[in-house]
């Protein structure tokens, strides 16, 4: 049975893969076409898959009689950060998965400035303590889809103070470290009573509870 040709890899089915092409998976998993599937080190070809950043996770399994079965968990983009003139998609854990290029304009994320700095040896770095204070703002949120629909930038160089930008809004908002929400929906509050008051915005301030301070440009 071993050394029939019943026990030959044939089929190799892929599921869970949106933005890896299939042409993409063949070519990780190069060579397992034809083998006896019960000689085929699974763990091997689980660990190409991974070298993908593309695969957060996989599972590889055989199916008899000549099937190898692929489950893939993607990661999924939290941001476009941006360093220099190069932008880079990047998952809530802090990978960069791919330099952003125009495949990947269906993608309405916020550019994120600070995230990433220059490389030591040829790859980007991503800070670990920026990415928490990208993850923190992003998640509280998830509850206001309108609010975080409406971002256009993110600056996270201050590790303790997170600022954003809304679409279509020339003002630099500062928020902080926590209260996301509040204070985004403070700044919408107070935003016509400013506008008449400054005409021009260079940021408000919301870090300090009732008081709002506000630079105005020039």
């Amino acid at each position: 049975v071993l050394a029939s040709s019943w026990a030959t890899v044939r089929t190799i089915t892929v599921r869970g893969n949106a933005y890896l092409s299939l042409g993409e998976v063949d070519a990780l998993v190069s060579g397992l076409r034809d083998q006896k599937i019960f000689d085929v080190d699974l763990g091997e070809y689980r660990r190409r898959l991974m070298d993908s950043p593309w695969v957060a996770d996989v599972i590889v399994r055989r199916v008899l009689p000549s099937t190898i079965d692929l489950r893939i968990v993607e990661r999924v983009p939290l941001a476009i950060a941006r360093l220099g003139q190069q932008l880079y998609l990047v998952d809530r854990t802090g990978v960069i998965i791919d330099e952003f290029s125009p495949q990947y304009r269906t993608f309405d994320l916020p550019i994120v400035d600070g995230l990433v700095t220059p490389p030591s040896n040829g790859t980007p770095l991503v800070d670990a303590a920026r990415v928490a204070l990208l993850v923190s703002c992003l998640s509280a949120l998830d509850a206001r889809p309108d609010l975080r629909e409406r971002l256009s930038q993110i600056d996270v160089r201050a590790t303790h103070d997170l600022v954003v930008m809304f679409d279509e809004d020339t003002a630099w908002l500062h928020l902080g470290d926590a209260r996301f929400v509040e204070r985004l929906v403070a700044y919408l509050e107070l935003a016509p009573t400013l506008r008449e008051r400054f005409t021009a915005i260079d940021y408000v301030d919301l870090r300090f509870g009732d008081r709002v301070f506000v630079r105005s440009k020039g």
